[in-house]
């Protein structure tokens, strides 16, 4: 059986989230496809009715437990995967957002198997995907930029 995001017959806004606390940055354990098992950021489908920034929140909060605060747009990605026979199993829109850490104790959630805090200088040495490196990494850039602010 397939949910209706398997094969969809159009794309899903999603969001994910890059949250900082100091030299960390928070991860979680995907407990559900795609990705199953993998470390990835915290993030999840827009729901109907709500904002980018209330849906990051949102998926922050039911992911990791923690409490965020939005610094702005790092970037946004299309995430497509195709099955054996080339048809489309999966495919989203990503909007990555940064976020300061504000409150609360990594503790894994829903749609999560674990979360934890992973120094920065360790994330290129985890086997994560290439994508999420590159979004960890363009918003460590961001967060040290004078222009973040206005991306509010």
């Amino acid at each position: 059986m397939t949910d209706e995001r398997s094969y969809p017959a159009r794309p899903f806004v999603g969001v994910g989230v890059v949250v900082f606390q100091a030299d960390r940055v928070l991860l979680i354990q995907r407990g559900k496809p795609p990705r199953l098992g993998q470390w990835s950021l915290p993030g999840g489908v827009q729901e109907v009715g709500e904002t980018v920034h209330e849906a990051a929140r949102r998926e922050v909060r039911e992911e990791a437990g923690v409490e965020i605060d939005i610094l702005g747009l790092i970037d946004v990605v299309d995430s497509i995967r195709h099955d054996n026979t080339g048809r489309v199993q999966f495919h989203y829109t990503l909007v990555d957002l940064a976020a300061e850490w504000r409150a609360g104790e990594a503790t894994a959630g829903s749609d999560a198997m674990a979360a934890r805090w992973t120094a920065l200088a360790e994330i290129g040495g985890l086997g994560l995907w290439a994508e999420t490196v590159r979004i960890v990494r363009q918003g460590e850039a961001m967060r040290g930029s004078p222009q973040r602010k206005l991306s509010r």
